[in-house]
């Protein structure tokens, strides 16, 4: 792939393995621009203590919710990281590839981040990043959580944070999502497509879905965990990392966690600019339906949302739906390290 003319406010995509090599000049204007659109300053690296490692691997997945790290390069090489590599999930989970050591940060899930810890995998939650990104679509069947008693429900996959969810938010209500919803596990396109033919009563859609459902007038939501309590309260998303990879390299898991929510402020302040970073970045194709998930998704909740309330809400819920068995306060004790976004919150103070 051949690397582009630089552009000002366009950083190019880092490809997989490897990194596309720009101008001195072109990179630090990209990051100037990044640091001044989202109203930050850009860090003097000389002022931090030395990194331990310069190498730092992002494990991605394809949501769009997912955004601040893929337009993170910029804004990692700035805080002193000349080896930025963006590991590709794919058909893969990400948390998996993460807890094997294929990657050192991730943005994924809460939900699946929990039920990891709990089956033992090496992860620490490191930050919330986002709320907001789930929606709940119906036919005129499925009118609130609780018309999901024997429901047609379609999921990519069981143990998916789409089916766990799911599972949880009828587990709240009172249900007993192991016997009262007809699991379907068929690829998105079949379900959406099912959805909209009446075939299934009911799916919960993700970036860029929800997006793509409500501008083809397809189904109706039910609900919007960007607007509907008690899901508005509690992040849906985190930064995660490989708990060796943190508790070795401190510094450099601080400059990475400052790097990611500089890019989530950059979501929150300027959806246009972050957009078009996506799309140019490669990993949309529509400017438009990129733009529409920046707004509906709520990435400022970072400073002030209390990561550690989602944890004991979800794992209550999951506990409740015989899918996890450790209690919240062993969830927490075991997967989560909050002190770099206590220090972060603080001087990242707007």
């Amino acid at each position: 792939m051949k690397a582009r003319h630089c552009e000002v406010d366009l950083p190019a995509r880092v490809e997989v393995g490897y990194a596309v090599q720009k101008g001195r000049r072109c990179f630090l204007k990209q990051l100037t621009v990044l640091a001044s659109v989202s109203g930050l300053r850009a860090l003097d690296a000389r002022a931090d203590e030395r990194l331990e490692t310069k190498r730092i691997r992002i494990v991605t997945s394809p949501a769009l919710c997912f955004a601040p790290q893929y337009i993170a390069d910029a804004l990692l090489k700035g805080e002193g990281f000349t080896d930025v590599e963006y590991v590709q999930a794919k058909d893969r989970p990400s948390l998996p590839m993460l807890a094997a050591g294929e990657g050192d940060f991730t943005i994924d899930a809460v939900r699946s981040a929990i039920t990891s810890v709990d089956a033992g995998d090496p992860l620490v939650m490191l930050s919330g990043v986002h709320l907001g990104c789930y929606e709940l679509f119906g036919t005129q069947r499925v009118r609130t959580i609780r018309d999901l008693k024997g429901s047609r429900v379609p999921v990519y996959a069981m143990g998916s944070d789409q089916q766990i969810f799911l599972a949880s938010m009828a587990a709240y209500v009172g249900l007993d999502p192991a016997t009262d919803i007809k699991w379907i596990v068929q690829p998105a396109a079949d379900s959406m497509r099912d959805l909209q033919q009446g075939k299934v009563d009911a799916y919960l859609a993700f970036p860029p879905e929800p997006q793509q459902l409500r501008g083809n007038k397809i189904a109706r939501v039910i609900v919007n965990t960007a607007t509907d309590r008690p899901w508005l309260q509690y992040f849906c998303c985190m930064l995660i990392g490989n708990r060796q990879f943190v508790e070795q390299h401190p510094v450099a898991s601080r400059r990475a966690l400052r790097a990611i929510l500089k890019a989530t402020d950059l979501c929150a302040q300027q959806p246009e600019k972050a957009a078009r970073l996506v799309v140019e970045n490669g990993y949309a194709s529509s400017y438009e339906v990129v733009l529409q998930t920046l707004k509906d998704v709520s990435y400022a909740a970072w400073r002030t949302y209390d990561p550690e309330s989602t944890l004991r809400f979800f794992a209550v819920r999951l506990h409740e739906a015989g899918m996890i068995k450790s209690s919240p306060q062993k969830i927490i004790a075991k997967g989560t390290d909050w002190r770099f976004l206590n220090e972060l919150k603080r001087e990242l103070k707007a």
